[in-house]
């Protein structure tokens, strides 16, 4: 069962002009930034309520929030939904024939497991599934 939503993913081309706008004009709190290496992309939290937004900008143009920003300009990314046990809820989705873009969990930011479903199964939406 999905918890909640987690957070949504906004793909920004420069992560300090993105938060002039969602933390300056906006007023929502920065909690910090972090670079996740394996995702190629430097991450600010901004919590809104129980959820919160991510803004990703790439750190290598081949990563794949810098294909997504080449492909398709910046814009929401993805949508994160909440689980307790990713390892059983990817298995869950598997057998109900949903594709995984992710076969195991990865490292995320803020210390998530992670995994991401592919959007053919999904109606164009990219979908992560997340255990914090």
């Amino acid at each position: 069962m999905f918890e909640k939503v987690d957070h949504i993913g906004i793909a920004v081309t420069n992560l300090e002009d993105a938060l002039e706008l969602y933390r300056d004009q906006l007023g929502l709190e920065c909690k910090g930034t972090e670079v996740v290496e394996e995702q190629k992309v430097k991450v600010a939290f901004l919590p809104v309520g129980e959820s919160k937004i991510e803004l990703l900008e790439s750190t290598d143009p081949e990563g794949p929030v810098g294909k997504f920003i080449e492909k398709k300009g910046g814009g929401v990314h993805h949508l994160s939904f909440r689980v307790s046990n990713i390892e059983e809820k990817l298995e869950q989705l598997k057998q109900q024939g949903v594709a995984l873009i992710d076969q195991k969990p990865r490292y995320g930011a803020g210390g998530a497991k992670i995994a991401f479903l592919h959007p053919k199964s999904t109606g164009g939406v990219l979908i992560e599934i997340c255990e914090r």
